[in-house]
């Protein structure tokens, strides 16, 4: 039995939390899956996962075997990433992570004309709001929309989007508008959870930098979620230029105080550190750099 497609099977299985996800995600019957998985255990001697009906989760002892087989599993991708960066040809899977609201809005119009440019490339898109570790999930490149601080992977920014406050002018009629960002503390605030500072939102204005505590009654972890409660009379949101604007330009969102601006968010492709960039991840990137405007 191969013992690399052993450690990629469980990997998969493990990453994908469950045998037909992880049968899709590699090409191949669920019976091979849990045919490659079963003669692991059977040959280390040990179970690395607990079954039950409803979930599978590691063992302890599966729990260290991951972060080897991943450790292991990189560097052979590492080795072929050497080789194959000496090469011009993109070609193979290439596994992308972006947020969901812009990887819908943004990148999903985007696909078809870059797998007209490299047909060699296959893609797995995952969209989710949550701030994935590629390197442990296996991601090749992510989206991130963000200040990004320091860090141990390579970031390339695509293009930028201001957060911006707004509301419906229903809501601005009923509820009256907000003339400086400590006002927010008395209206209805609709919020976003995955925000790094909280509910603590930051504006530069004529005095300089300030922040105001809001307390939201509704929050969700997604913005179009968020933004049609706006549209909806529902309170003020505090989001992102690339997804209000449609709303803006059609009047049924308002901009608040527009002398204080809020946050400038970078929009960027995030890849690990390594010093071999493979052709299918250098080819996205400087595809998406060249798709998008200077700022959304």
């Amino acid at each position: 039995m191969d013992r690399l497609l052993e450690m990629q099977t469980f990997c998969a299985v493990v990453e994908a939390g469950s045998f037909v996800a992880a049968s899709d995600a590699l090409g191949m019957s669920r019976a091979a899956v849990s045919r490659y998985l079963g003669e692991l255990e059977s040959r280390l001697g040990i179970r690395l996962l607990h079954r039950t009906t409803r979930r599978l989760s590691l063992t302890g002892e599966g729990e260290v075997f991951y972060v080897r087989c991943r450790e292991l599993l990189a560097g052979v991708e590492e080795a072929e990433a050497e080789i194959t960066s000496r090469s011009d040809v993109a070609r193979g899977l290439l596994r992308i992570n972006a947020p969901v609201s812009f990887g819908i809005s943004h990148l999903a119009p985007l696909w078809g004309e870059f797998h007209a440019r490299y047909p060699d490339v296959a893609l797995s898109i995952d969209l989710s709001d949550r701030l994935v570790d590629i390197v442990e999930e296996g991601f090749d490149l992510a989206i991130r929309i963000a200040t990004l601080q320091s860090s141990t992977l390579v970031s390339r920014r695509i293009t930028s989007t201001r957060l911006i406050a707004c509301a419906s002018p229903h809501y601005v009629s009923a509820q009256g508008s907000p003339e400086a960002p400590a006002d927010l503390a008395s209206h209805r605030i609709i919020g976003y959870s995955n925000f790094t500072t909280g509910n603590d939102w930051p504006f530069e204005g004529p005095e300089g930098a300030t922040s105001v505590r809001v307390r939201p009654w509704m929050q969700a972890n997604n913005g179009e979620t968020c933004c049609a409660a706006a549209v909806a009379g529902q309170g003020v949101v505090l989001q992102p230029g690339f997804l209000v604007q449609k709303d803006l330009e059609a009047g049924r969102l308002v901009e608040l105080m527009p002398e204080y601006r809020s946050t400038e968010l970078g929009v960027y492709a995030v890849y690990p550190t390594r010093k071999f960039v493979t052709p299918k991840v250098r080819a996205l990137v400087d595809y998406l750099v060249s798709a998008f405007p200077e700022a959304l």
